[in-house]
């Protein structure tokens, strides 16, 4: 069931149907779980890993 789930997130998220966010909510993983999925399937994401690090990283100071 979960493997439905991954490849409706990874042809969502290559559709531009959904975001890096709700693709992994689809898919019940995490954002760098999602990306390396999608690395895993040909899709490349609209983002890459270090800045999204470094976002979060940033957003953990704001709070």
């Amino acid at each position: 069931m979960k493997k439905n789930r991954v490849m409706l997130a990874v042809d969502e998220y290559r559709e531009s149907k959904a975001s890096l966010e709700k693709a992994a909510k689809t898919a019940g993983v995490s954002i760098p779980e999602i990306m390396e999925i999608l690395k895993k399937n040909g899709v490349e994401a609209n983002v890459e890993f270090e800045d999204y690090l470094k976002s979060l990283k940033n957003l953990r100071k704001t709070w």
